[in-house]
């Protein structure tokens, strides 16, 4: 059995769960620009109906713009952030309703309007592993513990930003929101993922960039739930976790045998 360091402290790690957005790769590279085209796209339309946001336009997912108006970031708390793509989907056709547009027409609407700013993505393909992951996951495999990958997102979207950024052979299970009844906090997605990666729930840990991430792992009863936050202000979010991180340096797996071989040396000297 292999534990996982962090800061001195080791936990129990028979596997682990790694939430996608924000975990893996870049949150901002990967969704601002389909956030932005849709953004976009409603408020032309809106903009048809005479109408315009109920609310700012960066509270309706949760965008945040400089001065310039070039979007620089997102609430770690909001929809954009943590919101399923038709949860979010859902948020932006309740602003054509309130435009005077009827809801089968407004959520039709929205979708497609969705598949437009997703064809943009597909076609940028601007995944990249975040730094020190690669690495991580290779001493993970080298230790055979097994992973997975527990998402908002859609099983076949994960899929392909896994194939995008050439790491997908790593996880065993990939659990997305159309794979559980209940997504995130609930912790059927991750009970689903230990269940494939044939561990229980309290051998596993958790490490994801929201609170989401950090609640669905208290939910699940992982052995232990760490915060990804490489900006140091973000981190006050992370109110659930057990201990948080800035970068996968700081994580270290030791073998069972190692770890006693450390105590014993200690009590030795």
């Amino acid at each position: 059995m292999s534990m996982l360091q962090i800061r001195g402290k080791q936990v129990t790690c028979r596997g682990i769960l790694f939430d996608k957005d924000g975990t893996l790769l870049d949150f901002l590279q990967l969704w601002g620009p389909w956030a932005e085209s849709l953004l976009n796209q409603l408020e032309s339309q809106l903009s048809e109906l005479g109408a315009s946001f109920t609310v700012e336009r960066e509270q309706v997912l949760g965008t945040v713009r400089n001065r310039e108006g070039h979007l620089i970031g997102y609430d770690l708390q909001g929809p954009l952030a943590i919101a399923t793509v038709d949860e979010s989907n859902g948020l932006l056709a309740g602003q054509l309703y309130a435009a005077g547009m009827p809801w089968n027409e407004a959520i039709t609407t929205i979708r497609r309007f969705s598949s437009v700013a997703m064809g943009e993505v597909r076609q940028r393909k601007r995944a990249e592993p975040l730094p020190g992951l690669n690495a991580f996951l290779q001493r993970c495999q080298e230790a055979s513990i097994p992973m997975a990958v527990v998402t908002s997102d859609s099983t076949a979207a994960a899929e392909e930003h896994m194939e995008w950024m050439g790491i997908r052979s790593y996880f065993t299970s990939i659990v997305g929101s159309d794979r559980v009844t209940w997504g995130k906090p609930d912790g059927e997605a991750a009970v689903l993922a230990c269940r494939e990666l044939h561990i229980l729930p309290e051998e596993a840990v958790v490490i994801g960039d929201s609170n989401g991430d950090m609640q669905m792992g208290r939910n699940a009863g992982v052995s232990c739930r760490i915060g990804f936050c490489p900006e140091v202000e973000g981190s006050h979010y992370l109110y659930d976790a057990d201990v948080i991180i800035q970068n996968y340096d700081e994580l270290k797996i030791i073998s069972e045998r190692s770890s006693q071989g450390d105590l014993v040396k200690e009590e030795r000297g």
